[in-house]
């Protein structure tokens, strides 16, 4: 009998079952115009929601579903779940009351997985700090850090409480433009080192922080139109990055560096400021310390 691979990388995803644009908390959101169409966009959701699972599982992934809630529509977004590193994760807390609904149901979600020996450990943020889970805390596997996003959705403070939590680095940065008002809608680290933004989503302390910290040859910087297709909102395995669309000028510089672009339209959820990356949470991330102790225990 051949022997299974293992996974590329393992991710927890919501079926969009009770997905909708619902209330208006970024500006992307329009109830009226979702109301219009909804069964067609509710069903396209669904569509461009198996489109994207599909791929993932293609390129060698396994994947782990939170179940469906009514009343919650954005549950499909588990990047904003929790945090996780090296099998411990984080819980969000919410901004918004349409959201904290979500809460008690990604902790059921983390403590399954936690049963299932698939995270190790599960913490609590502070009481008073705000912090929508990787939506807004991106790891950065080449400079073994987080990248951080505070303003809209999360709190400043949130920085102390991830760095306690995984004794990394995070690099905290504002996010000034509403219609980025994740960090994943901004910034997303590629696994070759690269580093793709949006420019007018930071202050100009953060973009010499990302200039500071980044090589020019490792920068990508999008274009106002790669932005609002929210190609920064991507997900990146080994050589492959899986996005909603991008310019043909996009894919060409990513293509001479050595990555495979694979589109797959997710028009729908674009309409709920979310894409590729807003709808996975990546579970089996490592920082550099736990990688080396695995590699010298083998």
């Amino acid at each position: 009998m051949k022997a299974r691979s293992l996974p590329t990388a393992r991710f927890l995803m919501c079926r969009p079952r009770h997905f909708a644009v619902a209330y208006t908390i970024n500006p992307w959101m329009d109830p009226r115009s979702w109301a219009q169409q909804d069964g067609a966009l509710s069903l396209q959701s669904q569509k461009e929601w198996t489109r994207l699972y599909r791929k993932l599982i293609r390129l060698g992934a396994e994947i782990d579903l939170v179940t469906p809630v009514p009343g919650l529509p954005d549950l499909v977004f588990t990047a904003n779940a929790a945090v996780v590193l090296n099998g411990v994760a984080l819980l969000a807390r919410f901004r918004h009351a349409e959201r904290t609904g979500e809460e008690p149901h990604y902790e059921a979600a983390f403590r399954k997985l936690q049963a299932c020996g698939f995270v190790n450990a599960i913490r609590k943020l502070p009481d008073d700090v705000v912090l929508e889970g990787a939506g807004d805390c991106v790891w950065d596997d080449t400079r073994n850090l987080f990248w951080m996003g505070y303003g809209p959705r999360s709190d400043a403070a949130a920085r102390d409480a991830v760095a306690d939590t995984f004794g990394t680095d995070v690099v905290a940065l504002e996010l000034v433009d509403r219609r980025f008002y994740h960090m994943d809608t901004a910034l997303v680290p590629l696994t070759g080192g690269e580093v793709m933004y949006v420019p007018e989503a930071f202050t100009p302390a953060g973009l010499a922080a990302i200039r500071d910290r980044i090589d020019p040859d490792r920068r990508i910087e999008l274009t106002s139109e790669d932005s609002a297709r929210f190609a920064a909102n991507a997900v990146c395995l080994d050589r492959a990055l899986v996005l909603s669309s991008c310019t043909e000028d996009l894919r060409r510089r990513l293509e001479e560096r050595g990555y495979r672009v694979i589109a797959t339209a997710l028009d729908s959820f674009l309409r709920s400021g979310g894409s590729a990356f807003c709808l996975t949470l990546r579970l089996d991330r490592s920082s550099a310390a736990v990688t080396a102790r695995t590699a010298t225990a083998a």
